[in-house]
């Protein structure tokens, strides 16, 4: 049967292999305390630091952090320097903790949009966490859904253009394939926290038959205990993916 191309998933029941996070309410946060939403997106790195960690000790093997789309540029030009400003002080300070913590770093997403010695950092914090063996960390920044699937369909067209690809022989598997991370399994667990009941653009090909889980805990707030409260709620669930 065609699949999405991707590594097939356990049941609920087991810890889930791969936990994809939408991090919302960073300016709520901020707002909520008379702050700034740059005080928001600051107060967010201790709750992605936990997350991690916690993540990291329950055996989870991937975690998918949505920490900037492609719709994030139209924000106020102060509050997206402040978000890069952030991201650069990030990879100084939290790669040596990776290390220690044999932690791998990836990226997706249109890197080549941030700027140029941010593309660069991410890129050196990738190729220094390349071989250590435990939880994999996708950061998506620049990152859209539908443009990655729109990537996808560009480089089959270009591989059928060439003769290297017959039409008929395009599948769900070879789109996949195409994908950022095509070794990366579907989601397991999508968590959104902020309240808000929407995916926003994000993995919208991998989400096929990923649990939802939303919960009104703002991300600044969010950590290893909401992280645990999340994958109990999904390992009480029943995974069909489409069969009775």
């Amino acid at each position: 049967m065609e699949g999405s191309g991707q590594k097939r998933n356990p049941p609920a029941g087991d810890t889930p292999v791969h936990i994809a996070i939408i991090m919302d309410g960073n300016g709520r946060w901020a707002q909520q305390r008379g702050l700034t939403r740059t005080d928001g997106h600051r107060a967010a790195i201790e709750a992605i630091r936990s997350t991690i960690r916690r993540a990291n000790d329950l055996g989870v093997q991937w975690l998918s952090l949505f920490a900037f789309s492609t719709e994030n540029v139209q924000r106020p030009a102060s509050e997206v320097e402040s978000i890069f400003q952030l991201f650069d002080e990030c990879l100084e300070r939290e790669v040596p903790e990776l290390q220690v913590e044999n932690v791998r770093l990836v990226v997706s997403g249109d890197t080549a949009l941030l700027p140029e010695e941010l593309e660069r950092k991410f890129t050196e914090a990738v190729k220094a966490t390349a071989t250590n063996t435990g939880l994999t960390v996708n950061f998506c920044v620049m990152y859209s859904g539908r443009h990655e699937i729109a990537r996808a369909a560009q480089a089959l067209a270009v591989e059928a253009r060439d003769g290297k690809l017959k039409p008929e022989e395009i599948n769900g598997g070879r789109l996949a394939g195409a994908f950022y991370h095509p070794e990366m399994p579907d989601p397991d667990l999508l968590i959104r926290t902020g309240g808000e009941l929407r995916v926003s653009n994000f993995m919208l090909w991998q989400l096929a038959y990923t649990e939802l889980y939303f919960t009104p805990t703002l991300w600044p707030d969010f950590g290893g205990d909401e992280l645990e409260k999340a994958i109990a709620d999904y390992r009480g669930r029943e995974r069909r993916f489409g069969r009775v």
